[in-house]
């Protein structure tokens, strides 16, 4: 007698699709059932941040129409918006010092971000208004300037408020087992990364949906559609500000359980607050020497003085490095060895530089890439991008992180073989042989889809690396000194981004308020851009990788 078949034998239909469920509950249905209440404040915060690139195809456009910026200026810019970031060092100290006080720092901070929006609004609005006090490209760049300083405060109180949202006792105030607290913090700290990706993924949808008819538009049109998401944007600081207001209704309501269950105000509040009750002994080597480095920075940035942007980088990474080394000293030599192996590999590789504006702009003029199109790819890549997160996060643990950069650095370098192509007219050949199907927007879209999860899958080693590595009494420290460290390597690639636009000129279109134009297209060198980027961004990590291999070779050791 024949004995039925098993439905769930390796290797059958239905076996596979358990396990596929097994994955998906394991993967993403336990980061929904782990969600606790208190988690919301900080994850509210982090989706303002996901939420902040509303603007972001709207700026392009805006650039684009309106000022007469070049691309170099632009790259210069984004140095000085990238430098706050590398400030979170003497900011994390200074939230530690006043942690009584961090609602205070999460309004700063979403005030900050909110004048911003509203200069925005006001050049669209009230442009000749706006003209009579200084000029619309003056606007601008205040406008870039306060939106990060205004992000970095809050994104520097919400990693802070992760640990204090982790509880470590239950409602009736019996302490939590270790593991369910180090589970605690997994939980969080994944759907922080969630609760960003989420935001872009929202935003995306909304620029799909805003700009839906951006080709039949004509200009007044497209301003109203422009001013419609700049005034839609003034959502980003209400959130992050109600992630505050929620954190302070949800300490009160669990004080009040406690004191329910018998505690006295004092003995709750020492179950509730992760902190010491007296703020930590202020640390000047990072307070003091940070803060005198933001007013040098400052100086240096209003001052006319011949390569200030890369005086401000080499003060900044003297600072950086010089505190790295000090913190270092906790470690054992090995340790100690790994670390500054793994900090130069990952530094390389999230330099390398970027062809700048000039890409955008001629994927705009050349390709005819709208904003509906390219509101369509940011879409798309976000997606992708949390769906990457999920894929290879078992990858990101069990490989070591000089694998992990090899892996992004080849997919890179062929991911920019597209736009290369393009330039030289891929699409037009393929167009012509599949009858329009593979065209420019055919080969942007498949690029995007295969591109989009490098970024988040380059972020979660780097995260991992500066976790693990920090020696327990001195986690917040080390932390904000190591982040310092890898986002200086952005302002880096900042300014090589602004040397390349320097040898390669690239000019978009401009045109003075009678319509003629002062500045004509050029977009000729724009090869010769695309592929010295895609070759340095391929041989120098690479070539990281190979000396920090030998070198741990030379030493008796094994490769971070």
């Amino acid at each position: 007698m024949k004995h039925a078949e098993d439905p769930f034998a390796s290797g059958t239909t239905p076996h596979i699709l358990l396990q596929l469920h097994r994955w998906f509950d394991r993967n993403v249905l336990e980061l929904g059932r782990e969600l606790r209440l208190s988690y919301l404040p900080p994850l509210m915060v982090y989706l303002a941040a996901g939420i902040s690139g509303l603007t972001a195809i709207v700026g392009t456009f805006f650039v684009k129409e309106y000022l007469g910026l070049s691309a170099e200026f632009l790259a210069a810019l984004g140095f000085w918006t990238m430098l706050p970031w590398a400030l979170k060092m003497p900011m994390g100290h200074l939230v530690d010092l006043v942690w009584k006080h961090k609602a205070g720092l999460i309004y700063l901070g979403a005030t900050l971000v909110a004048v911003s929006l509203l200069i925005m609004v006001g050049l669209l609005a009230e442009p000749r208004m706006m003209g009579d006090v200084m000029t619309a490209e003056k606007w601008y760049v205040l406008s870039s300037l306060l939106a990060p300083l205004g992000y970095v405060l809050q994104d520097t109180v919400a990693d802070a408020m992760t640990v204090e949202a982790v509880p470590r006792v239950d409602e009736q105030g019996l302490p939590l087992s270790d593991e369910a607290i180090r589970l605690g913090h997994t939980t969080m700290q994944t759907l922080g990364r969630v609760a960003i990706i989420g935001g872009t993924i929202l935003v995306a949808a909304v620029n799909v949906l805003m700009f839906a008819d951006a080709e039949s538009l004509d200009t007044a049109g497209k301003v109203a559609v422009y001013l419609d998401i700049y005034q839609l944007a003034l959502i980003i600081p209400a959130i992050s500000a109600g992630g505050s207001l929620l954190a302070g209704f949800l300490r009160r309501r669990h004080m009040q359980q406690l004191l329910a269950q018998g505690y006295t105000s004092a003995e709750a509040a020492r179950l509730i607050d992760v902190r010491a009750e007296e703020p930590p002994p202020v640390n000047w080597w990072i307070l003091g020497g940070g803060l005198a480095f933001l007013l040098f920075s400052v100086v240096m940035g209003l001052a006319a003085i011949p390569f200030n942007e890369e005086i401000v980088f080499a003060g900044s990474i003297g600072i950086v490095l010089f505190l790295m080394l000090r913190l270092t000293r906790e470690l054992s030599p090995t340790a100690r060895r790994d670390l500054l192996a793994t900090a130069l590999v990952i530094f390389v590789f999230r330099a390398m530089p970027g062809p700048g504006a000039g890409s955008s702009w001629w994927m705009i003029d050349v390709l005819g890439f709208d904003q509906s199109f390219l509101s369509r790819l940011s879409l798309l890549a976000s997606t992708l991008a949390l769906l990457g997160m999920f894929l290879f996060r078992r990858y990101m643990a069990e490989r070591p992180i000089t694998d992990v950069i090899v892996m992004l650095t080849i997919a890179g370098a062929v991911l920019s073989l597209p736009n290369v192509a393009m330039f030289y007219g891929l699409h037009e050949w393929t167009a012509k042989l599949t009858g329009g199907l593979v065209d420019q927007r055919f080969i942007a879209l498949i690029d995007t889809a295969l591109e989009s999860p490098l970024g988040q899958i380059a972020m979660i080693p780097m995260l991992a690396w500066i976790a693990n590595s920090a020696p327990p009494r001195l986690k917040a420290t080390f932390f904000a000194v190591m982040a310092a460290f890898t986002n200086l390597a952005l302002s880096l690639s900042q300014l090589l981004t602004k040397y390349l636009n320097q040898v390669f000129t690239v000019h978009r279109e401009v045109k003075d308020a009678s319509g003629a134009v002062t500045v004509p297209a050029d977009y000729s060198e724009l090869g010769a851009l695309f592929i010295t980027v895609s070759v340095i961004g391929l041989i120098l990590p690479l070539i990281a990788v190979q000396r920090v291999r030998a070198h741990c070779r030379d030493s008796n050791g094994s490769a971070p």
